[in-house]
């Protein structure tokens, strides 16, 4: 109901600009079609079965996080026989910073890449996470639920003692992606047994804040000056 409205039995998504806004392209949703026939492909006999039930009924272009400015992102409305929704993110994907540094061309597809880097990650990646190429454009995307279910905490409002135990959930999880992804022994004779290695990265995380904040004053100082161009 925040997402969408009922218009002629079909659920359209409202539009919230400038985050979230229908684009009036003629041929773009045929790409779009296209795009998500490419997906089904990328997805287990099981989740192509669940994925068939919904039928494609809107979509809308979505403004994303600092790490993905400058993107293409798309949110997928589809309807189920009973209509019920069902929303995808359809993000694009970029090569990774990591290759692009070392002068490595890394995988072919980056879709592909985010995905089995989520999945290797994850304990219970999304369901219908999967990717595609828009063939029209070249653009590789991978497609995820807008929202999966999963819970989270609100920081704004969260105690000191309900934070430490975030803060272990968090270290575990990360131990864990760690341990499936790299050398896990030599990790764990790196970091050790003392406190030295927890308490470096406490103080790293204090100096990152600092410099976040620092960068935020110099951004904003640049605007006000008209050294960057502001649109309000």
């Amino acid at each position: 109901s925040k997402l969408t409205e009922v218009v002629d039995g079909r659920r359209r998504i409202v539009d919230d600009p400038p985050v979230i806004s229908h684009v009036d392209h003629p041929e773009l949703r045929a790409r779009l079609e296209q795009v998500l026939r490419d997906y089904r492909r990328s997805l287990s006999a099981d989740r192509q079965a669940l994925f068939d039930r919904y039928r494609f009924v809107d979509f809308a272009r979505k403004v994303v996080g600092v790490g993905s400015v400058g993107t293409r992102c798309w949110i997928l409305a589809l309807q189920g026989p009973n209509g019920g929704p069902l929303f995808l993110q359809m993000k694009e994907a970029v090569p990774s910073s990591v290759s692009l540094a070392l002068g490595r061309r890394g995988e072919t597809h980056q879709g592909r890449r985010v995905v089995q880097g989520q999945k290797t990650l994850q304990s219970t990646p999304d369901v219908l996470l999967g990717w595609s190429t828009d063939t029209t454009s070249g653009t590789h995307y991978y497609v995820r639920q807008l929202w999966d279910s999963k819970g989270s905490a609100n920081l704004d409002v969260i105690r000191p003692k309900a934070l430490s135990l975030y803060a272990q959930w968090c270290g575990w999880a990360l131990a864990r992606a760690h341990a499936r992804t790299g050398d896990s022994v030599s990790i764990s004779g790196y970091v050790g047994s003392s406190e030295r290695f927890g308490e470096t990265m406490a103080d790293f995380a204090e100096l990152y804040a600092d410099q976040n904040e620092l960068d935020h004053a110099a951004f904003v100082a640049a605007a006000a000056a008209g050294r960057l161009a502001v649109q309000s």
